[in-house]
């Protein structure tokens, strides 16, 4: 079903060029800003907190899955910080590993035992991306070296067997299969986006995958098949403008919310379609 721009509301206003979005299990919306503010969005989006700063830009964000820590991608420290909910205290957490460091950090899923993926999208316009794998101490490893193109959104499904990747410039999505050990399998083109720069991904209960792009202000939905369809799209570049990352949110869990990095808000859509629960959704 093609959505129109009536269907989408602005949250909440005033956040610094949101690149990223995640909603937390007391059903506060999160953000970053591109002086690397830490936003804490209260349930109705009637508040904003500056909870903390990296001092950098930040890109994506992600909660453990026991909802007690944010882990926080940084552009400019080149780093994942890991930001304490009830101190607001910010720590290092990682900076890369194998020997190797973080040349943009951009996005982050946590598995159900507490295992934390990150993409590094590489260079601009180089296919040299990389997906790394940390457990919750920051022990890490490269989990697959690609090389992708520019690896961006990250998104596991429900059973954690495939873990699906945004890559910018393919343009597309690819997955990964997650062998029994936890080592990466077979890889795989899952759809491609012509003439799009996809960033952000979200599946919903029903395993269908959301991809929000950077260009054009558009949101596809792709069924568990692989079958592409448009949601919806601003040409104005107003209420959606450069959808970076979405995530899925509200009482009923059946809004998807958007960060804007063209502009200062999150946006809300009403999309009466549950999203599947991330682990810090399942905590209690």
């Amino acid at each position: 079903m093609l959505l129109t721009i009536n269907d989408v509301s602005i949250f909440a206003d005033g956040l610094d060029h949101p690149e990223c979005i995640a909603v937390h299990l007391d059903g506060s919306v999160w953000a970053g800003g591109e002086a690397g503010q830490i936003y804490r969005v209260s349930p109705d989006g009637k508040s904003i907190e500056e909870v903390n700063t990296t001092n950098g830009f930040v890109l994506g964000i992600a909660f453990s899955p026991d909802a007690s820590w944010l882990a926080v991608c940084d552009l400019k420290n080149k780093c994942v910080w890991k930001l304490d909910i009830n101190t607001k205290a910010l720590t290092k957490f990682a900076t890369g590993a194998n020997g190797e460091t973080f040349n943009i950090p951009n996005y982050l899923a946590f598995t159900k035992d507490g295992r934390l993926f990150v993409t590094d999208s590489g260079a601009f316009r180089q296919v040299n991306g990389k997906i790394y794998c940390f457990d919750a101490a920051g022990n890490g490893q490269v989990w697959h070296k690609g090389p992708f193109s520019f690896a961006n959104g990250l998104a596991l499904s429900a059973n954690e067997d495939y873990l699906y990747v945004a890559c910018t410039w393919l343009p597309g999505v690819e997955r990964i299969a997650i062998n029994a050990d936890g080592s990466a399998g077979k890889r795989d083109v899952f759809c491609t986006l012509p003439q799009t720069c996809p960033d952000g991904i979200a599946f919903d209960a029903q395993e269908n995958l959301y991809v929000s792009c950077y260009a054009p202000n558009s949101i596809y939905k792709v069924s568990n098949r692989g079958e592409v369809s448009l949601l919806i799209n601003d040409w104005e570049a107003h209420t959606l403008s450069n959808p970076t990352n979405i995530a899925f949110g509200g009482e009923d869990f059946d809004q998807l919310f958007t960060s804007n990095l063209g502009r200062w808000h999150i946006s809300k859509i009403n999309l009466n379609t549950v999203g599947l629960k991330l682990p810090c959704h399942q905590f209690a």
